[in-house]
Parts: C-alpha cells; sequence; structure tokens
C-alpha cells in the first residue's frame, strides 16, 4: 500500500464526512469510502444491534443486507458477536468463513454459500458511546492484509466521530425545531386568549396527557390549525 496516497485519501474523506448534512449520507460515505480505500474489500455496512433487533445500515451492496439477515435470524455470526453487551475485541479479522463453523455453525455455512471468503470489522466507539460495527466482505479469502487492517482502523476511528457528530447534529435541530413549535404555539395561545407565558404551557401540557399524544405534536397542531381543539395529527 502506497501510504503516502492512503493518508491524502483518508484526509480528503475525513473533510467529506463531516460536510455530510445528515446521518444517512454520513453513513453512506463512511462505507463507501471502506470500498475505495481498504485493501481487499468488496462491500462493506454497518450493523447496529438493538436487542433483540438487527438494522442493517448504509450497506454498498446487497449481499451486507443478507448477511445482516442471517445474523438476525439465526442469533450468531462475527457482526452480531461484535456489536453485542460487553464485548471487548475492538476488531476481527477472520480468514476464511469455512473455519468457523463450529464457532457459528450456521451463519458460516449460509454466508460462504452467498460467495463471501473473509470479513473484517471494527467496533465503531467513542469515549461516551458504542454505535455499531463497521463490517467489511470480501469474495476472496485472505483478502484483508494487516494494512488493510490498519487502514480499516483509521477509517473506523474517523467514522466513529462522524457519525457520534452527525447523530448529536440531528438531535440538536430536531430539540431546536421542537422548542420553536412550542414557543409559536404558546405565543399563539397567550394572544388569542390573554393568557400567561406559564398558563399556555399549562394548556399545551394537559392537552398532551389528556390526548396522550406528545407535547410537540400538541404544539404542532395549534400552529398549524389556530386552534387548541381537535386532535393533534
Amino acid at each position: 500500500m502506497d501510504w503516502e496516497v492512503f493518508a491524502t485519501r483518508m484526509g480528503a474523506m475525513a473533510r467529506d464526512l463531516l460536510e455530510q448534512k445528515s446521518v444517512d449520507t454520513t453513513l453512506e460515505r463512511i462505507t463507501a469510502s471502506a470500498v475505495e480505500i481498504v485493501e481487499g474489500c468488496d462491500a462493506a455496512g454497518i450493523l447496529i444491534l438493538k436487542s433483540p433487533l438487527v438494522h442493517s445500515l448504509a450497506p454498498t451492496e446487497g449481499l451486507v443486507v443478507q448477511s445482516d439477515e442471517l445474523q438476525q435470524r439465526l442469533g450468531e455470526g462475527p457482526c452480531f458477536e461484535a456489536a453485542g453487551p460487553g464485548n471487548v475485541e475492538r476488531i476481527f479479522r477472520i480468514e476464511n468463513l469455512t473455519s468457523y463453523q463450529d464457532r457459528w455453525p450456521g451463519y458460516a455455512t449460509a454466508v460462504s454459500g452467498l460467495g463471501v471468503g473473509s470479513m473484517m470489522g471494527f467496533l465503531l466507539y467513542t469515549d461516551a458511546e458504542e454505535l455499531g460495527t463497521l463490517n467489511l466482505y470480501s469474495r476472496r479469502p485472505a483478502a484483508f492484509t494487516a494494512a488493510s487492517e490498519n487502514a480499516g482502523l483509521l477509517l473506523a476511528s474517523h467514522a466513529a466521530v462522524a457519525f457520534s457528530s452527525a447523530r448529536n447534529a440531528e438531535q440538536l435541530h430536531r430539540a431546536l425545531s421542537t422548542r420553536h413549535t412550542i414557543g409559536e404555539a404558546m405565543g399563539m395561545i397567550m394572544e388569542r386568549h390573554k393568557l400567561s407565558q406559564d398558563d399556555a404551557f399549562s394548556v399545551l401540557r394537559q392537552l398532551s396527557q389528556e390526548r396522550n399524544t406528545k407535547l410537540h405534536d400538541i404544539a404542532r397542531h395549534v400552529c398549524e390549525t389556530g386552534r387548541i381543539d381537535g386532535s393533534a395529527g
């Protein structure tokens, strides 16, 4: 591997990740970068395990989705295991899936039948949270080398920070949007019914409790219709 070329591409990728506008586009750029940058990688995806469900994110091709679905159905496999609670291994590298039939009997046989020869995966994590696993696939056995592992580890480190930042940015945007909507609804109620700020908020909160509807949805209904009667949609 030409490490000077790799460093240049990694720097461009890192800047590109931070320019993405959403979590989805950030994840898609991460997995596309894995195929572009990591030697031996034919396909990539991110697996999130929220027990008992597996979520397959930003797959570069259908093979990744099939692999994740197999692990979900069988309850076994390297990505499933790496993303699970209590895992202490940050990296896995599998040179040949047929050698793991004792460990994952159902998965190893099935995924080999899909044409997967070798795999490598990295836990995506920051100091504050674990975010899932970045999983790389090759159709050839022993396709991933030590250089591939180092490249993947650098990519995963950048990816974890970008993933976390993108998710936090979206959460902040939703929070600000919610606050703005509630404030606008309170202003309408205050003006129309001559209520104080506290009383206007109490009206929204009471409606939320009575209708078992989120406060933001009640506020949005008020903003859209100008009324506090009727149901929020």
